[in-house]
């Protein structure tokens, strides 16, 4: 794979993130614990092979500018600023959240899930947009 292919690469990931957490979160709220515990699985392993891809892109490519402009371009920095200032907490709360289920703590796991789901989500989803929007 080129370096030029990781950008869709990348989009593809968190397309594939995005739709997992929603079928996860569907299976959950329908009491399917084990198709919600494959789907959330599946998009952690999604979003880990997205940010080795991202960094590797990154290290090489360097930054990528926008170049679009009005009102455009004021929407792609807002996604862009809230989706890079959420983006951090992914990772973290991804990992707690997963091992407090694996581990069998329920209870815990769903109260750091209310939070983890929503920024996730939104990271995943605003991550393919920005994709769009730049190439």
């Amino acid at each position: 794979m080129s370096l030029a292919q990781l950008p869709t690469l990348n989009a593809v990931l968190n397309s594939i993130s995005t739709i997992f957490l929603i079928t996860g979160f569907v299976m959950i709220r329908n009491k399917k614990i084990n198709i919600h515990r494959a789907c959330m699985i599946v998009a952690f392993i999604a979003s880990v092979l997205f940010l080795i891809s991202y960094i590797t892109y990154h290290a090489y490519a360097g930054n990528v500018h926008y170049t679009g402009s009005g009102w455009i371009r004021t929407l792609y920095f807002t996604i862009l600023i809230t989706h890079t200032i959420l983006a951090p907490f992914v990772p973290v709360l991804a990992i707690i959240t997963l091992s407090r289920a694996l581990k069998g703590r329920f209870d815990r796991h769903r109260s750091i899930a209310r939070w983890t789901l929503p920024i996730w989500l939104y990271v995943s989803a605003t991550g393919v947009i920005i994709y769009f929007m730049l190439y």
